[in-house]
């Protein structure tokens, strides 16, 4: 009797999606539309290509978006901070936090008459 999984790991690993820089996609259309009407689809074949790709690349071209020829599925949403910077945004979050719940403590120790005059 075989087992329905295999062993060992997935040997068919999930693909990784391509992406593609601005200069790029820019020197393909450039050879694409450099190229005889018979030998675009070369192009487009060794480039592992479709027509889609060059018709949004050249209208976000001519629409001089050089930006949005970056594919926003792929490229980071905003750029990475230094672990330093985070770990410094993380600090600043958590003193305002505490810095909240010592004002409302204190309100209410004054409120019950209990604070020290030394806290205020």
């Amino acid at each position: 009797m075989t087992s329905a999984n295999p062993a060992g790991p997935d040997p068919a690993a999930r693909p990784k999606r391509r992406t593609f820089s601005p200069e790029y996609k820019l020197r393909i259309v450039a050879e694409y539309d450099a190229a005889p009407k018979n030998e675009k689809g070369a192009v487009l074949r060794r480039e592992r290509l479709y027509h889609s790709h060059v018709k949004e690349w050249r209208s976000a071209r001519d629409a001089g978006a050089l930006e949005k020829l970056v594919d926003k599925r792929t490229g980071p949403a905003r750029p990475k901070k230094s672990a330093a910077e985070a770990e410094n945004e993380k600090l600043r979050r958590q003193v305002e936090r505490l810095e909240k719940e010592l004002a409302r403590n204190k309100a209410a120790l004054e409120v019950m008459g209990k604070l020290p005059r030394s806290w205020k």
